[in-house]
């Protein structure tokens, strides 16, 4: 409990003081949507990467939603990626995608012959895909979904509409050699998952603590928030997190991660 107080109580006081700082230069942004994923962007692929070149990434991971979500990217185009340029305007590109998880027993909504021939598999909750359960039942299924061998990130796990133990997600996360992802969009004023400033510093205290890494992510659907980390970076600062335990400034680091998992 000593540990757990004093977490909860640096990220609450810090937080009321923080000021935003100039953006710092990251290597690499690998949850972005195109129009593939059915709502809320244009943006081919093309179109990101020439966004990616702009923001100075190195590495721009693609990461449609899956078929589960209205409008989202069908079993043909997840089938496909595999053929798709690995390099674009001097960017390395990895394709994966946001998987639904669309039960409490932690199944996706791609099938593992799919997921398998992916550079990167996110794992996230979506109303109305999924009805939110309690805090216990969002943390198990999270970690059922976890144990799957193509799955590398848990996706905006902050979301207040599906609570979850951050202590516990973090311990299944480092023993799965999962990513808790920091999301940009929902830390943003323009966020719609509520406030999620205290899971995702609990989060980064975490990260600190047990010196296991986090990704951020932008979490941008078109071209406009490639690379853009503000509110996470600024969350982390509040942690005081260190320079390599976010994998976004190494596309090296990322990918030996990647690699390991």
């Amino acid at each position: 409990m000593a540990y757990q107080e004093t977490i909860y109580g640096t990220c609450v006081s810090d937080h009321a003081h923080a000021d935003l700082k100039p953006k710092e230069r990251y290597e690499v942004d690998i949850h972005t949507h195109t129009i593939a994923s059915g709502h809320g962007s244009s943006a081919t692929i093309t179109d990101m990467a020439k966004a990616a070149k702009a923001a100075s990434l190195k590495m721009l991971g693609i990461s449609d939603h899956g078929p589960a979500t209205l409008g989202g990217g069908r079993i043909s185009y997840f089938r496909n990626l595999k053929y798709a340029q690995r390099e674009r305007l001097g960017i390395r590109m990895l394709y994966g995608a946001e998987t639904n998880i669309i039960n409490m027993k932690g199944n996706l909504d791609l099938k593992d012959d799919i997921l398998k021939d992916l550079d990167f598999v996110i794992a996230s909750m979506h109303k109305p895909t999924l009805k939110p359960g309690t805090a216990e039942e969002n943390t198990e299924a999270y970690i059922k979904a976890m144990k799957n061998p193509y799955v590398s990130v848990i996706g905006h796990c902050d979301d207040e509409k599906f609570p979850i133990d951050p202590f516990r997600l973090f311990k299944a996360a480092m023993d799965n050699h999962v990513l808790l992802e920091i999301n940009n969009s929902s830390l943003s004023p323009e966020g719609y998952r509520g406030d999620t400033r205290f899971t995702d510093l609990v989060i980064l205290n975490l990260s600190v603590h047990f010196n296991y890494p986090v990704l951020f992510a932008s979490d941008s659907h078109g071209k406009a928030h490639v690379g853009d980390f503000t509110y996470a970076a600024e969350a982390a600062r509040l942690a005081k997190v260190p320079r390599n335990l976010i994998l976004n400034h190494s596309a090296k680091a990322l990918l030996a991660f990647l690699t390991e998992k």
